[in-house]
């Protein structure tokens, strides 16, 4: 059961006196609980738990973290059904999609846990000693990743519990021994809340110390600003806009101590689909893409807003399938009211462009806060004179860019800016030939797709969720997978200190059998 109060540390507190409601969109209502935003005196307490927490938690042996990171998986999943109730009152999704993304989040949970159990994560690396080197001796020098400190996390709009209150960036820094504040998301704070309940039962239950997790409700930015630039506070993750991003990073950097601000901002995700796949498979591709485009209204971070072709008779027959198939698919329910005011708010922009042709727009009678998805065209000249055709339209929408040749197309793509994902789709041998495009692809993606769609993010080892700005504020990190964990955490060096008192990770006769590289050799054995 949701109270609207705060989690500071393990006890529910309301100092606040500013209060809020989550919206319905389906029903198009505001919900019942009350939630009392949280307090300057709720903030200290909270980042002063923290930073207490963090000399104990920063020292938890990977085993005693594990129990921990599977612990607060279980308690999710026993909030049951209460639990897709809250995430669909408060987002207008469907049932399937609550419980997906639960079973993604409680997967996120136990591969950290599987990951810390393992050990090697750190990357422990000793070069041993060599008194008797000539000219001069060599010091005994071991290095391994530890936390940062207190991380701050930002719960994101379109996954409430994905990237939200035990999200990837959240099971990340408790994976990595970094207590979090969570700065709950205004239009899921019911889901916010109970998930947080299920980490602090897990917290308790498993001897963590209290501060490890705290979570803060806000309806505006006067919290987050202040999460950011208190001094307790040692990095921050965020997913959302460019312009919320960039809002974070400017604070961080303008605080006597600057932090590091991992963000996963905007994407338009360009898609190449080059001539004989075209001509091969046109309708295929058409009705693979209208689908991409529409699901789950276009409010995914990977949804495909840019499509790139050569011009020819097959990219014309192209787009006029795609037009046809996409107003075929029945809107479903945005987020929220500001989010559906948002797309057609960006959207119009990019209609009102000049040049810019209207290719399919849903003009059936539809519920409120359901968007009317739209395809619009324009050749590549104009669009490498516009930069508002750049614009991310966060919704069911696409533009179809043709180019005139291979030599333009690949100028398009330089011409972008940083990207989440690229896409190409090519037919038999055809992509050999265009290797200026892969190569301007790939200097502008965090991720290279091979006749596939963007949405959907698989959550492994080998994914980059990121790519150059303003996809992300730092490209060499991925805010999914188990390797995110390096966004919480720094390099530490040793130099000829006691063995007994090292970390065991670095301790000679390698206590936790953890793989490390010794004098430059990988192994597992010990140091004779």
């Amino acid at each position: 059961m949701t109270t609207g109060k705060n989690y500071i540390g393990n006890q529910l507190s309301a100092k606040g006196s500013k209060t809020f409601k989550t919206f319905n969109p389906e029903l198009n209502k505001e919900n019942d609980v009350v939630y009392t935003e949280a307090s300057s005196e709720e903030i200290e307490t909270a980042l002063a738990l923290a930073s207490a927490a963090f000399l104990e938690f920063r020292t938890i042996p990977g085993v005693k973290k594990a129990k921990f990171l599977n612990a607060i998986a279980d308690e999710i999943l026993a909030l049951g059904d209460e639990l897709i109730t809250t995430y669909c009152a408060e987002s207008g999704l469907p049932q399937g999609r609550a419980e997906g993304e639960r079973g993604r989040t409680i997967g996120q949970l136990k591969s950290f846990a599987n990951l810390v159990v393992a050990g090697s994560w750190v990357e422990a690396t000793i070069d041993t000693a060599q008194p008797n080197r000539e000219p001069m001796p060599k010091s005994d020098i071991r290095k391994m990743l530890i936390p940062l400190g207190p991380v701050v996390v930002f719960g994101a709009s379109n996954f409430p519990l994905a990237f939200s209150t035990a999200g990837g960036d959240t099971a990340a820094a408790l994976a990595a021994g970094c207590p979090v504040i969570v700065k709950s998301h205004p239009m899921h704070a019911g889901t916010g809340e109970l998930v947080s309940s299920a980490i602090i039962k897990a917290a308790q239950k498993t001897g963590m110390p209290n501060g490890v997790f705290s979570n803060l409700n806000s309806s505006g930015i006067e919290v987050g600003q202040k999460l950011v630039s208190h001094p307790k506070v040692k990095a921050v993750g965020f997913t959302g806009s460019i312009k919320g991003g960039r809002a974070l990073l400017d604070l961080a950097a303008k605080r006597e101590e600057p932090i590091p601000v991992l963000t996963e901002m905007g994407s338009i995700n360009p898609v190449v689909i080059l001539p004989k796949a075209l001509e091969n498979r046109n309708q295929q591709i058409a009705k693979t893409y209208a689908g991409s485009i529409t699901l789950g209204s276009g409010q995914f971070c990977t949804n495909p807003g840019l499509i790139l072709g050569i011009e020819s008779r097959e990219l014309n027959l192209f787009i006029d399938s795609l037009a046809q198939e996409i107003i075929q698919i029945k809107p479903s329910c945005m987020l929220h009211p500001n989010i559906n005011k948002g797309y057609h708010k960006n959207k119009k922009t990019i209609i009102s462009q000049d040049k810019v042709q209207l290719i399919a727009n849903y003009t059936q009678e539809i519920k409120d806060n359901y968007p009317a998805q739209a395809i619009v065209k324009v050749n590549g000249a104009d669009f490498l004179q516009n930069n508002k055709l750049h614009l991310e339209v966060f919704g069911p929408f696409s533009m179809v860019v043709v180019c005139k040749d291979a030599e333009q197309l690949a100028t398009v793509i330089a011409n972008l800016e940083g990207q989440l994902t690229g896409t190409i789709i090519s037919d038999n041998d055809e992509i050999s030939k265009y290797t200026s495009v892969i190569s301007a692809l790939q200097n502008r993606v965090g991720r290279i797709i091979f006749n596939g769609v963007p949405t959907g993010v698989e959550v492994c080892e080998s994914m980059v969720h990121g790519g150059p700005y303003p996809a992300s504020s730092d490209s060499r990190f991925s805010s999914v997978g188990v390797s995110s964990i390096k966004r919480w955490v720094r390099p530490f060096s040793f130099q000829d200190w006691p063995n007994e008192l090292l970390p065991k990770e670095l301790q000679n006769s390698n206590p936790l059998n953890i793989v490390r590289s010794v004098d430059g050799k990988v192994s597992k054995q010990k140091i004779e």
